[in-house]
């Protein structure tokens, strides 16, 4: 027997349809690529999304064709992410921190036919365009008084192309697993893979951010999503603002610790995300400033794990709440959140923050487990180290045109690539990549939790751990520092500065001072990229076992 509700397909055009019914006075505000502050309102930018399906339309673009957005985080960038979806189209987000060879592999492997640029990535087009055969438009993100033709012969400029469509267009109209966005994984390891989010797993997804131990906006909140959205849809806020209507400050491309600042306090932002590095650039600037914040809340981190020493200097020297997150292109892509449970809500700071560490609890929708190396199911002890493995109604099933394989298991789990425990109250913590954990004399070292440590020291600006061949226990740690500029510091007070703070036979056997530690593309750090700069490099207790 089946149930007698109504059938209302969970497309995405209903959340900006609701925000213009609902709130639509509610503002969106951008740093324009051209410079000025842009003020516009959700019902606006519906309209202009509205005349941008048009658009696509008289351009001939039909139901399941790719249409990339190679664009900062403004409101032009959801004008057209709505524009596109709305019709059935897939809106492909190409990151722009990406190698050109990789970009055209993306766009080619998409099949795009329409790319939607800022100015900024205009060069980077123009000299790459004989090899991108299946695009047959792009349009500019500005208006005609920053056109210039010669920059890229055939280009549209997007605000005549919007001002010469019709404002009537009919969005949703199809199937709730019609495909939506097309988002690709970062490609650390062979080609990147394409992730295909339906209506559907994107609806779901923006309703469970939405819930108070997830992102918990609400509509008296002002959002800055520094994360772009071109990393898994800004995790997921441009949706969630939408439904909620909250006011959205979009950032641009000014991500430094003085542009971010300057939006925080003139926009009386309550809420942010981003990646860890740019945190550690916004509290740069208010120490060297002697700033404080006037009304940020609530901040989310992910991307990478959180260190501790950001936690404490959010908290404690400008009262703002850090919630840690997991997630993953193929998650949507919120998997876990540290918010706290009813077992730990009482707890003191101190001992809270152990928890808010952890990459935290799943949200309803969302399975984990850990398995070992057979496949068999490990206990949430919280020191049992285990692969993660995921599902749920907004997670992966299987990548765009098939690439990969199957990646389920026999239960439906996909396999995150990451090593993980899962303590008796639920929070999951990871413990490294698989690819990246070192295994010394049988035993897992996790490098996130010695790199964490080290970025807490006053003198380090980025850190990074690796394990390097060692003739008896396989492999052995070595720390990496890049120090803060116009400092100095030795191996020894590096290890001392760890001593008591990790078991001991995880302490790194060596401390190498460089000028750089790579980040990847999605703002990683690379440890591909360091292992190869590293390759000849032979530890120094290694040299000694050998000399013995």
């Amino acid at each position: 027997m089946h149930g007698l509700m109504q059938d209302w397909p969970l497309t995405v055009d209903k959340i900006l349809d609701h925000a213009r019914n609902w709130h639509g006075d509610r503002e969106i505000v951008s740093r324009s690529v051209e410079g000025p502050i842009v003020r516009t309102t959700y019902a606006e930018v519906h309209g202009r999304a509205k005349r941008l399906s048009s658009a696509l339309k008289t351009l001939g673009v039909k139901p399941g064709d790719r249409c990339a957005t190679l664009a900062w985080n403004t409101a032009r960038h959801i004008e057209a992410w709505y524009g596109i979806m709305g019709i059935g189209a897939v809106c492909h987000t190409l990151n722009p921190r990406l190698f050109a060879e990789q970009l055209c592999y993306i766009i080619n492997h998409a099949e795009d036919r329409v790319i939607f640029t800022d100015l900024t990535f205009l060069p980077v087009l123009l000299e790459h365009r004989a090899k991108m055969p299946t695009v047959k438009h792009v349009v500019v993100l500005t208006d005609e008084a920053h056109m210039d033709p010669a920059a890229y012969p055939g280009a549209l400029c997007y605000e005549t192309l919007i001002a010469a469509a019709s404002p009537e267009c009919v969005w949703g109209d199809f199937d709730e697993n019609t495909a939506a966005a097309l988002c690709y994984t970062s490609g650390t390891t062979g080609n990147p893979k394409g992730v295909l989010y339906s209506h559907r797993s994107n609806f779901i997804h923006t309703l469970v951010t939405m819930g108070k131990d997830v992102m918990g906006i609400s509509a008296t909140d002002t959002v800055l999503p520094v994360v772009p959205m071109f990393h898994a849809n800004a995790w997921g806020l441009a949706f969630s603002c939408s439904a909620v209507g909250a006011k959205l400050v979009m950032p641009g491309q000014k991500l430094d610790g003085q542009s971010v600042y300057e939006l925080l306090e003139s926009e009386a932002v309550t809420f942010s995300a981003a990646v860890p590095t740019v945190w550690q650039m916004l509290l740069g600037h208010m120490r060297e400033n002697k700033l404080g914040l006037s009304t940020l809340k609530r901040v989310v981190i992910g991307g990478s794990a959180v260190p501790e020493a950001l936690v404490r200097a959010f908290r404690d020297d400008y009262g703002v709440s850090v919630t840690h997150a997991w997630g993953m292109t193929e998650t949507s892509p919120l998997g876990t959140l540290a918010t706290p449970s009813g077992k730990t809500m009482h707890l003191d700071d101190e001992a809270q923050l152990r928890f808010t560490l952890k990459q935290g609890r799943p949200p309803v929708g969302i399975e984990l487990k850990l398995v070992d190396d057979a496949g068999e199911r490990l206990p949430h002890d919280g020191t049992t180290f285990g692969r993660l493995m995921v599902k749920g109604p907004f997670v992966v099933g299987e990548y765009f045109k098939g690439d990969g394989g199957d990646i389920l298991d026999d239960e439906g789990f996909f396999d995150t690539g990451d090593v993980a425990t899962i303590d008796e109250h639920g929070f999951m913590q990871i413990t490294d990549r698989a690819k990246d954990v070192i295994k010394s004399g049988g035993e897992w070292i996790s490098t996130i939790e010695i790199e964490n440590l080290a970025v807490g020291h006053p003198k380090a600006a980025l850190a990074a751990v690796i394990g390097a061949a060692h003739p008896k226990w396989d492999e052995r740690p070595v720390l990496l520092v890049k120090l803060q500029p116009g400092v100095e510091s030795s191996k020894e007070e590096f290890l001392s500065f760890l001593e008591g703070k990790i078991a001991k036979w995880w302490t790194p056997d060596d401390v190498v001072f460089v000028d750089d530690i790579p980040l990847g593309a999605t703002g990683k750090i690379d440890k591909k990229l360091i292992r190869e700069r590293m390759k000849g490099y032979v530890l120094p207790t290694a040299k000694a076992k050998e000399t013995a």
